[in-house]
């Protein structure tokens, strides 16, 4: 085939290559610019400006300060020269309660540059604590703040060999823990008197933890106590109402409930008042029991299960007997003709027993019995102070309580017989 014009003088192949050519640069000219991904090779570098700084909120300066003997809140906000004014407004918005600070309580507090209060706290416990903050109105809003801990509980055990404190504290239970095993048996056991070398103990407690750290002790849940061969065991149950008392694991009480009147057929001649002009003396010398008028010879109840720490003359009281109950109770009967029949010091006497007889001895103006009621070393009125009860548990709770506690004495027994075999295997 014969070419048209001038392409007659290039040879055929050269106008295919060229024609080819062609082609290809109008196919790139004509391709849409958004290649895929995985062809495109070109980098795009982008100037990214700082990040703008936000500013950050000033940080907060707590003060704290521990209360003192006698101060409450507005003799505080006194010593550190805060507002009167807010003292006024966190009596407002706190519960009575709250603000009712004991000494050694810690308070902590974040105030503005008025020296106003921002933030207040008042520490309860690691646990809780009462808090106010100011809203975005300017008043104090309160809420109590509380925790959850870890309660673990933790076994022990010891054998006495010197006393419950020292042997104890060497087995690794707190004092705190020993204090309450002893206010739980005092009532059945005098550790300063009736404790020999050889008597043990075993309990499980438990072990408070926060975040990871132990932070105090919780309750015994269950304590045994030999003593001269004798096995007592308590057990701790709290009844549908929240309240928790120890008891044998037959549902007896712990406690020994006292009688309000240690005598009967008597009528009250003085009662307990610290301004009362001495009949005999005739002077003002503080009246620190009740008096009760009673023929010669009238039979003297001890109030409750003890034991006697002294039982013989004693000044102006003239023959007296002192009972102990327990660790806290002890209870003084004095002026009597004599004394009840093996009532001496050292022996222990149960809630009824007679320990003497109604008499005049010593500075007395008539027969009467002279009857004291202390808690803690300190005088107490008897006919007012409300008394210890020791009510067994209910027929109610019964079932529940005799299933709790076969659980706790299965769980100490396991723990007991697990620690024989330790001391086996280590000796």
């Amino acid at each position: 085939m014969a070419l048209p014009g001038r392409l007659q003088y290039f040879p055929v192949s050269h106008l295919a290559g060229a024609l080819g050519l062609f082609l290809t640069l109008m196919i790139v000219s004509f391709w849409p610019t958004s290649a895929p991904k995985n062809l495109q090779q070109t980098r795009i570098v982008v100037e990214i400006p700082e990040k703008e700084q936000l500013p950050q909120a000033p940080e907060e300066n707590w003060q704290e300060a521990k209360v003192r003997a006698g101060e409450n809140l507005s003799l505080l906000f006194d010593r550190f020269n805060l507002s009167a004014v807010d003292v006024l407004e966190i009596a407002a918005a706190a519960p009575k309660q709250a603000i009712r600070l004991q000494p050694k309580q810690t308070l902590r507090w974040v105030t503005s540059g008025d020296n106003r209060i921002q933030k207040f706290e008042i520490i309860l416990s690691p646990l809780a604590r009462h808090s106010l903050v100011r809203d975005a109105e300017g008043k104090l809003q309160y809420e109590l703040l509380e925790r959850n801990a870890d309660y673990r509980p933790r076994f022990a055990s010891a054998t006495i060999e010197n006393s419950l404190f020292l042997d104890g504290g060497r087995a690794g239970v707190p004092e705190q823990v020993l204090i309450e095993l002893a206010g739980i048996f005092g009532w059945d056991i005098d550790f300063a008197l009736d404790i020999r070398q050889g008597d043990s103990f075993s309990l499980i407690y438990e072990e408070v933890f926060l975040d990871g750290e132990k932070i105090g002790n919780g309750d015994i849940l269950i304590a045994r106590f030999n003593n001269h061969g004798r096995e007592i065991t308590a057990v701790r149950y709290e009844d549908d109402k929240g309240n928790a008392n120890y008891y044998t694991p037959k549902g007896l009480s712990m406690r020994k409930e006292f009688l309000r009147n240690p005598i009967d057929f008597a009528r009250i001649s003085s009662r307990f008042n610290l301004r009362r002009k001495h009949p005999v003396l005739n002077k003002i010398r503080a009246h620190r029991g009740t008096d009760y008028a009673a023929a010669r010879g009238t039979p003297i109840k001890a109030a409750g299960d003890g034991k006697v720490t002294f039982a013989g003359r004693k000044g102006g009281f003239g023959n007296v007997v002192i009972i102990q109950h327990g660790s806290r109770y002890q209870t003084l009967y004095a002026h009597l003709s004599k004394f009840g029949r093996g009532v001496r010091k050292g022996r222990k006497v149960k809630q009824g027993k007679i320990i003497g007889y109604v008499g005049s001895t010593g500075l007395a103006t008539g027969p009467h019995l002279h009857y004291e009621f202390r808690v803690d070393g300190v005088h107490r009125d008897s006919l007012r102070i409300k008394l210890p009860q020791a009510r067994s548990i209910s027929k109610k709770q019964k079932a529940d309580f005799l299933s709790k506690a076969s659980s706790l004495v299965e769980w100490l027994d396991s723990h007991n017989s697990q620690s024989l075999v330790d001391a086996v295997d280590n000796s």
